[in-house]
């Protein structure tokens, strides 16, 4: 297929390596010429050194060149960012193909998953056409062809198969699922509870501590679903747990690094800059308080967090509130 890609993070990079190297002819779109040069030159991201793509595979800074005859688009931008980048695509022109949205991420304010923004963006037309793919894969070691299992999820029964046709390889397994709000607030709401256990791991809480934390914030991410119509189980899965321990456990994740960061003392200004990249925790974990206030979901780690980052908590003070919270059963 001729696949137009959007956005050459080290996420986007990866995937458009993935799919050129099965034979796909990839075009992929940054708004930053310089890069766009470097990587067209070397075929190596500056974040993933020493691996080169191969295979039909150019990048571009012309959003035109990129949609033209596309058979499938995919972005890997940045939650805060889909919506004006799927403006400019909507200026330009609008896809008449599958889409499949690679962010993890809540808009703030209107409480919208990432799939919804687009179709919102594009038009009804399009909503059938859109899809997702989520679950635990760090760019450098996907690239390195180390192996992992992910999930892909549509409104439409085909279009999932497709996605998970298109993206799976030896190493890059790709599991179809049904339940897209699941899928969709799983991958995003565990970037918060990573955030947390970077601080606990950052103040020196333990194993235990975060076992606790990793725990708690999956019921968390649980009971908001549900509320939302999400089946239980999907958050038992590569979208879900899977994400969360792989997210909440290692220094690849810019949302755990965050989080340590912040227990240094670092405001979370000086900790995102230090990271060098989004920190999609953060972004989240707005949107994500916003939505539990409107549904009436008691969420203590989330909110925790939104203290740190919004109120200037310390964080040492905030583990201390959270564990101070009257005890009830645990209902699972």
């Amino acid at each position: 297929m001729k696949i137009g890609y959007l956005g050459a993070g080290t996420w986007g990079f990866c995937l458009a390596a993935l799919l050129a190297a099965k034979g796909h002819s990839v075009v992929s779109w940054t708004t930053k010429p310089d890069l766009a040069k470097k990587l067209n030159e070397t075929k190596e991201h500056p974040l993933l050194s020493g691996i080169r793509a191969t295979g039909d595979i150019s990048f571009t800074t012309n959003l035109t060149d990129t949609l033209q005859d596309a058979e499938l688009v995919i972005e890997s931008v940045t939650s805060a960012g889909i919506r004006p980048v799927f403006e400019k695509v909507k200026q330009t022109k609008i896809p008449h193909c599958p889409v499949v949205i690679t962010s993890k991420g809540i808009e703030q304010n209107t409480g919208l998953i990432l799939p919804d923004v687009v179709a919102e963006v594009l038009g009804s037309q399009m909503h059938l056409l859109i899809s997702c793919l989520s679950g635990p894969g760090y760019a450098q070691e996907v690239i390195r062809g180390l192996p992992t299992s992910v999930v892909g999820s549509a409104y439409d029964y085909d279009i999932m198969m497709l996605v998970c046709e298109t993206f799976t390889t030896p190493t890059f397994r790709v599991y179809p699922n049904t339940d897209i709000l699941g899928v969709s607030y799983g991958g995003a709401l565990k970037n918060i509870i990573a955030i947390a256990c970077g601080i606990a791991d950052g103040l020196g809480l333990g194993y235990s501590s975060k076992a606790a934390l990793m725990t708690r914030g999956l019921h968390e991410i649980r009971k908001l679903a549900i509320a939302r119509g999400c089946r239980a189980e999907t958050l038992y899965g590569l979208s879900g747990m899977g994400d969360l321990c792989m997210t909440c456990s290692s220094t690849m994740s810019r949302n755990y690094r965050f989080g340590s960061l912040l227990a240094q003392g670092l405001s979370p200004k000086d900790a995102q800059e230090k990271i060098g990249m989004v920190v999609e925790g953060a972004y989240t974990c707005i949107s994500g308080l916003q939505l539990s206030k409107q549904l009436d979901v008691a969420m203590p780690i989330t909110e925790t967090v939104y203290k740190i980052l919004c109120e200037a908590m310390p964080t040492s003070k905030a583990v201390e509130e959270l564990m101070q919270r009257p005890i009830k059963e645990e209902h699972l």
